[in-house]
């Protein structure tokens, strides 16, 4: 530990977080130490990472100072906001300024900001084809990191910024796994058309992350998209039929209808798609998966990860 450079690690129990304390313990050989940071460090998981021999901190970045702490004497931060845990984009951009002016004050040395596109530069919001929601947003999820992008750069902290996919985890957690229509049938519902879902495993962001420290000064100051793969509806479709045994469906339908399903959201992902797919020549070349590879040579491909993961996948 003594010689190694410490990476902090914001959301280091969730998902992409998770992943990037799990590639830098499994890496003996990396040169770098993971500094778990938490609002909660009496929680179970991150009770796991102490006992696993992971520093873990208390953090809010909702706090600047806290995160301030936090940062304190690591070489690199892996910076990201969870949007689905207060739906306010604003929310986002004021953490992400708190992230920014941390790693600034602290003298962080390769800062990796986790975001998405600002879809407004597609989808200005006079463009009518889909609705504006929270007054000023197209895929609120997406614009807010985006409008954040600039903020590390402002700051004057070296920083890659990093493009990540659909989680293909969101069919185990998220609800978006394979659903039972009315005929009995298995159905996984997007409104895609036969345009292709850049999609990865949560666990290989972090690995993807781990190779630009890896890399360090080469990945300062760019952006990089990664995905596992890019595949259709119908592709996943059949993957999944594959790997669970049972037929499952792609079921496309317009996005005005995804909007209109009613669970939390569900108007934000509904757009969400329909940019992915209005703009999928855009989305999918800006997530290039030899790059990801490069990084990553443990990237999984969808039916290399549904191999592992279809036992966890609800179908009812």
């Amino acid at each position: 530990m003594a010689n190694k450079k410490i990476i902090a690690v914001v959301g280091a129990t969730g998902a992409q977080g998770g992943g990037l304390v799990r590639a830098i313990l499994n890496d003996k050989e990396s040169g770098f130490a993971a500094r778990a940071l938490t609002r909660n460090v009496n929680s179970d998981k991150a009770k796991a990472l102490a006992q696993q021999g992971v520093e873990v901190v208390a953090a809010d970045i909702d706090d600047v100072e806290s995160v301030k702490k936090a940062f304190d004497g690591a070489y690199g931060a892996f910076c990201l906001t969870n949007f689905w845990e207060h739906f306010s984009a604003e929310k986002e951009i004021a953490q992400a300024k708190n992230m920014a002016e941390a790693a600034k004050q602290t003298g962080v040395q390769h800062v990796i900001w986790s975001t998405l596109e600002d879809t407004r530069k597609w989808v200005p919001l006079s463009d009518n084809r889909m609705p504006t929601l929270h007054g000023k947003y197209k895929v609120p999820h997406f614009d807010g990191k985006g409008e954040a992008d600039p903020l590390f750069a402002r700051a004057g902290v070296p920083t890659t910024i990093l493009l990540t996919s659909f989680y293909w985890d969101n069919m185990i957690y998220f609800g978006m796994g394979p659903k039972k229509g009315p005929d009995g049938k298995l159905a996984i519902t997007m409104p895609m058309g036969d345009k292709k879902l850049p999609g990865i495993a949560a666990e290989d962001i972090g690995k993807c992350a781990l190779g630009i420290f890896k890399k360090g000064p080469e990945y300062i100051g760019k952006t990089v998209g990664i995905a596992g793969e890019h595949l259709t509806g119908a592709q996943m479709a059949a993957s999944l039929t594959k790997a669970l045994g049972r037929e499952v469906r792609y079921n496309d339908v317009p996005p005005e209808v995804y909007r209109s399903f009613g669970f939390p959201g569900a108007d934000d992902l509904g757009n969400m798609f329909q940019f992915k797919r209005d703009f999928n020549d855009d989305f999918c070349a800006a997530r290039n998966l030899a790059v990801s590879r490069a990084l990553n040579p443990e990237l999984q491909t969808f039916d290399q990860w549904l191999a592992q993961a279809k036992n966890r996948i609800p179908l009812e």
